[in-house]
């Protein structure tokens, strides 16, 4: 396995989630969530960002999805600050345009080391299937949160709630992908003039 990989659990009276990632990997992936459409999404993540990901999950979703949308959030945020490691010799930097027919969103990331995010996204319906929409910004709020990463999504046009939220996801992966990458011209300097992230 690759030495930028993780394997992070997180245990709550409602919720019991485990990530495991690995940045150097090929897109494989293995979801168990209990909630199907947020499966769908995350493999869009793995997929288009060539990380292998797994991730298991059992909450209190008969109450409804929030506390398990969020805390797989937290703990994939970890997960992936802990396999990025002092980030030495990573572009730090990623962005990623994503059309999907009528949809296009844009994500932009910064491995920054400040949790940050901008959410600029709105849906033409509450809910895809029985997923509610106002649970994807709740995701990526925990996955900064805890990733530590500065973050911009903007859903820049779309009909179809479904396409919007792919994009985002495909988005998203590809910029993980970009921002997570070692640069062989940067060896194993810090991408900041601070000398720290």
């Amino acid at each position: 396995m690759s030495p930028r990989s993780a394997t992070v659990r997180r245990d709550t009276r409602e919720t019991q989630i485990a990530v495991e990632i690995n940045l150097d990997g090929n897109g494989d992936s293995r979801f168990d969530t209990g909630i199907p459409f947020l499966d769908h999404m995350m493999e869009q993540i793995a997929r288009h960002g060539l990380i292998d990901l797994v991730v298991e999950a059992k909450g209190d979703v008969h109450i409804d999805h929030h506390h398990t949308v969020e805390d797989i959030g937290i703990t994939l945020g970890q997960a992936f600050d802990k396999a990025l490691g002092d980030k030495r010799g990573i572009v730090r930097y990623g962005h990623a345009y994503v059309p999907l027919d009528e949809a296009l969103s844009r994500v932009v990331l910064d491995c920054s080391g400040r949790p940050g995010l901008e959410w600029f996204v709105e849906f033409p319906r509450a809910r895809i299937a029985d997923f509610d929409v106002d649970l994807f910004r709740e995701f990526f709020q925990g996955f900064v949160n805890h990733a530590k990463v500065t973050l911009h999504v903007d859903a820049l046009r779309g009909r179809n709630a479904h396409h919007i939220a792919e994009t985002i996801f495909k988005a998203f992966g590809r910029a993980l992908r970009m921002s997570s990458t070692l640069d062989p011209r940067v060896g194993d300097a810090m991408p900041s003039t601070k000398g720290v992230l």
